[in-house]
């Protein structure tokens, strides 16, 4: 890897498969950085078993870059040190996720900055390059890439993305320093299309996929994918997870992992049980983001789930006109009442006092 090297126990645990969260970003009441949610919320995190945490992406509210806002730096930089500091307590190490945004300017500085602050790998967001070609896009992240490792992503057009056709993630998969892709367009024939990529570029062992299909988590991890291409047959399988639904109810989704890591690893067969876990997570998902309305409650979604649990203080975002959606606390409970077995309340609640 080029710079921002990353070490060889945490790069074994991101090449099995992990699980990432999405992390969500703590204000108080005057939606001012809340610090001490935000170092609890982390702490949260690495205790649950994950592999790494992905912060100034989606669910960390892309406002945090607004110059009058002025909080990416500090909220990075502060996360950091969070990890490192609880990590090293812990005896643990993980990847650290940047999200990197913006046209090509914009992005450097974004990943200089991450990358001086022990960030471990660009997760590239793609959203300023709605109208440019596909050459500017390889671009751009070949730019990147020559600065740290990047993580490809594939966001779903509802809420930002854009379709990139499987040309691009061919060519994508050449560049040098990639080091997994996160598929999330929430769409199986744009999943298939990255998939088939990566085999087709002989890459099946150096880039590692992670789904961000937060409609379909189970069915994806549990997929074995069997692909044609010129240098012969080529198995591979979705790996992990970098995902916002994974930042709440994390203990439960790296119980889940583990599960599902036994299944594969061992030739298992798949219990119907796991396939109608994975309607169930669906439901849960559905309420979370709030998908009736378009995904317009999906961060303060988020919110809610964690302010019952007492790890956020309120569901407050930097723009004061996103909020829950009509009847979606309503929802949340009733995926609560339906599937209780998917939240880990007593595990937050038994470890809540060390957090804070």
């Amino acid at each position: 890897m080029k710079k921002c090297d990353i070490a060889d126990d945490i790069l074994k645990v991101v090449k099995r498969g992990t699980v990432i969260p999405a992390q969500p970003l703590a204000l108080d009441e005057n939606r001012m950085f809340d610090k001490k949610h935000q170092a609890a919320l982390t702490k949260y995190y690495i205790d649950a078993g994950v592999g790494g945490i992905a912060v100034g992406v989606h669910s960390t509210q892309f406002e945090i870059r607004d110059p009058d806002i002025g909080l990416f730096e500090p909220v990075l930089a502060f996360t950091s040190k969070v990890i490192d500091d609880y990590c090293k307590q812990q005896g643990r190490q993980i990847l650290k996720v940047a999200g990197v945004c913006g046209q090509t300017e914009q992005a450097i500085k974004e990943a200089e900055f991450v990358c001086s602050n022990g960030y471990h790998a660009a997760l590239l967001s793609l959203s300023a390059f709605k109208d440019n070609s596909v050459e500017d896009m390889l671009k751009h992240c070949r730019t990147i890439a020559s600065i740290m490792p990047i993580i490809g992503f594939y966001l779903q057009t509802s809420v930002g993305g854009r379709v990139l056709p499987y040309s691009f993630w061919r060519e994508f998969c050449e560049i040098d320093n990639v080091l997994a892709i996160k598929m999330a367009p929430f769409n199986r024939y744009q999943t298939f299309d990255v998939v088939r990529a990566v085999c087709d570029a002989g890459k099946e062992n150096g880039i590692t996929l992670y789904t961000g299909n937060d409609d379909n988590i189970i069915v994806d991890l549990l997929t074995p994918y069997k692909i044609t291409t010129n240098h012969g047959e080529v198995n591979i399988r979705i790996r992990g997870g970098l995902l916002g639904h994974w930042c709440v109810w994390t203990k439960k989704a790296v119980e889940l992992l583990d599960e599902i890591h036994h299944i594969t690893e061992n030739n298992l067969p798949v219990p119907p049980e796991l396939l109608q876990r994975n309607v169930e997570v669906t439901d849960m998902n559905a309420a979370l983001f709030d998908s009736a309305n378009k995904f317009a409650g999906c961060i303060p979604g988020i919110h809610e789930v964690l302010r019952r649990q007492g790890l956020l203080k309120g569901t407050w975002c930097l723009n004061p006109n996103e909020v829950l959606s009509v009847g979606q606390s309503d929802e949340l409970d009733r995926v609560y009442s339906a599937y209780p077995h998917l939240n880990d309340d007593e595990f937050v609640k038994n470890n809540k006092k060390n957090w804070f």
